[in-house]
């Protein structure tokens, strides 16, 4: 049986840590950020850790 091929965009966007967590950006980082405050623009620069519902689902794209 050939091996399971990871999706190319889930292995762009997530990354495992060491205790076996996934990070994740945030999102509305993008564009329209002049109506967004300082505070709320820096707050979503930071990773932030996937949670348990998505996690399965995720594991599953990214493994290889």
């Amino acid at each position: 049986m050939p091996k399971m091929k990871t999706k190319s965009g889930a292995k762009k966007r997530f990354t495992v840590t060491g205790t076996g967590k996934i990070k994740r950006k945030h999102a509305y980082k993008s564009h329209i950020l002049t109506k967004k405050s300082k505070k709320r623009k820096r707050n979503l620069t930071y990773f932030t850790i996937v949670d348990p519902a998505d996690e399965k689902n995720i594991r599953r794209m990214i493994r290889s």
